[in-house]
Formats: C-alpha cells, structure tokens, sequence
C-alpha cells in the first residue's frame, strides 16, 4: 500500500515553497488561507513556513510606536496559533488516550 501511496504523492519545488510562504511574509495571508491558495494540507504549509520563512526582527530600544504596535500584533497572532495547537494536541492526545483503554 505504501507503494501506491508514494506514485500518488505530489512534489512540491523549493521555489514553490518559498513562493506559497511568501503569501503569509508579505501577502498578509493566515497559514490557513495560503495552504488553502496553493492546494495543500494545513500541516504541509506550516512545514514549508517553518523551514522557509524569515526570522522576524525583533524591534529596538530606538524603534518607532507604528514597529512596535506591528510586533505587537504578529506576537499576539503568534500566540493564538501557539494556543489553538496547544488546545488540538491536548483534545488528540485525549481521543488517542480513550482509544488505547
């Protein structure tokens, strides 16, 4: 079976990668809607991102309100996802605990 699993799995360029995470870096799209734009699971983006996207740069004692009101916003945005991870790992690892008894 894992034969025909791998025949039927789709290869994705590094450019590709790149290019799909570069609608989160500078498109301003949610990891949702990027994975959605470019056909692949939630999971697989996230991966690319991971791997692909830049560092953000933290600000400095010398930055502006409107770089620090955007650090802000992208560690909040950070830390909801972080949340909802956290909270599906928890239920998962909960239905996976209920079907082992």
């Amino acid at each position: 079976m894992s034969s025909d699993r791998k025949s039927t799995q789709r290869r994705f360029s590094e450019q590709f990668k790149r290019d799909a995470v570069n609608l989160v870096v500078v498109e301003g799209y949610s990891y949702s809607a990027a994975a959605n734009a470019v056909g692949v699971a939630y999971t697989t983006f996230r991966k690319w991102y991971d791997k692909y996207a830049p560092e953000p740069e933290p600000t400095g004692p010398n930055a502006s309100l409107e770089q620090l009101q955007s650090e802000v916003k992208r560690l909040r945005k950070q830390l909801r996802e972080a949340e909802m991870e956290r909270e599906i790992l928890k239920k998962a690892t909960a239905y996976f605990a209920k079907e082992s008894e």
